[in-house]
């Protein structure tokens, strides 16, 4: 995702660079074309072995709402920002999915770096793991900041390598439980340079091990994680290069990219590539990741809800099946995105997303026969 917007109830962002104290100005993926200027066990069968270390694949949606309004450090829950609902937690779970991804903002769980977790949003998460827990899911803790903490960029005083090894070692140890807790140091770290996000993500995984922190960790690429550029130097490194040494002595870690469909791969528009061109991409950093052992986790992509953009759907699903993919979540849902956002997949009151029937069969692993989708979802219908 690039950037985001200010939300007020109905139609909402994803702070973005919110905690970065810039100015954004076009690539606003989760809200159409608007720009912003940004301040500082289940009634459907979840798939056997649905937790977070099991070997099954962790296939899920993100639970979008705990990361907005970055501009309003704390803010007022419910007002500035949200944490889901049983109910929605469930509504995914009785559909299929086995994980959620939890966006949030470090500042509001640590308001202090090096200093301890605040109480208050240790208790909304440990809410949200309760409930997920009854249902067999897999939470991913995201910390969406983008690479930097109150606007400072990783690696530099207020928000060193330190001050993140120490937050997420805090994290670990307020939610232990390693069957229905991951850990995904950081969301999409464009705020700091590829090189430092490399030296920062390692030595937080070692901090974490050193530490006897035995959860899954899922470890982002850095910029934007896009699968499509995955390769791309940047100061004389890539993705491809940083993270094709990665170990962990649990090997419990996985490698997460991202990878939206529209024409310029921003998350911003409705169109979409080819079926044939994101197999492509896929197939890449599949391969990629089989010459140097490493896992995946695809942990953000959207889809227009269109008949032309379907089959690219069905196409990344479908690629997905088996190693070295671990797992992915779509973007998104949560009660506080707007009827008319592109990637809603949130329940919505006489609305119906194709999309979702899609998602559906591939959490529960059915054939993902586009056609026979529809057909089985107009029958339903009617």
């Amino acid at each position: 995702m690039k950037f985001l917007i200010e939300k007020v109830r109905g139609w909402t962002s994803k702070p973005a660079l919110a905690t970065a104290g810039v100015t954004v100005a076009g690539r606003v993926r989760r809200w159409g074309a608007l720009a912003v200027l940004l301040g500082a066990a289940t009634a459907m069968a979840v798939p056997a072995g649905a937790t977070c270390l099991n070997k099954a694949p962790l296939r899920g949606v993100n639970l979008a709402g705990a990361e907005f309004n970055g501009s309003k450090i704390p803010g007022t829950v419910f007002k500035d920002y949200m944490y889901p609902s049983a109910t929605d937690i469930i509504y995914f779970a009785d559909l299929g999915a086995n994980m959620i991804r939890l966006p949030f903002l470090w500042e509001r769980l640590q308001p202090v770096a090096g200093g301890p977790l605040d109480q208050t949003q240790v208790k909304f998460i440990a809410k949200v793991i309760e409930t997920a827990k009854s249902r067999n899911l897999c939470v991913l803790l995201d910390a969406h900041n983008y690479g930097a903490y109150k606007g400072i960029p990783l690696g530099k005083p207020g928000a060193t390598t330190e001050n993140f090894a120490d937050f997420w070692v805090r994290m670990a140890a307020a939610f232990p439980d390693v069957d229905t807790v991951a850990l995904g140091l950081m969301n999409e770290p464009v705020l700091t340079s590829l090189k430092q996000w490399g030296e920062t993500s390692k030595a937080t995984l070692a901090k974490l091990r050193a530490n006897n922190a035995k959860h899954l960790v899922v470890i982002a690429g850095g910029t934007y994680s896009g699968a499509h550029d995955w390769a791309t130097l940047r100061d004389g490194v890539s993705n491809a290069s940083t993270f094709a040494t990665l170990k962990d002595p649990l090997t419990r870690t996985l490698i997460e990219v991202h990878q939206y469909v529209d024409s310029n791969y921003s998350g911003t528009k409705a169109d979409c590539i080819s079926p044939a061109k994101l197999n492509d991409i896929l197939e890449k950093v599949k391969v990629w990741a089989v010459a140097n052992k490493q896992r995946l986790f695809l942990g953000e992509f959207g889809v227009a809800d269109t008949p032309e953009c379907l089959p690219t759907l069905q196409a990344a699903l479908t690629a997905m099946r088996g190693a070295p993919w671990s797992g992915w979540t779509y973007w998104s849902a949560g009660a506080w995105w707007g009827k008319t956002y592109i990637f809603n997949v949130q329940p919505i009151t006489g609305v119906t997303r194709n999309s979702v029937s899609l998602l559906q069969a591939a959490w529960n692993n059915e054939e993902l026969d586009l056609n026979k989708i529809l057909q089985k979802q107009q029958a339903v219908a009617k």
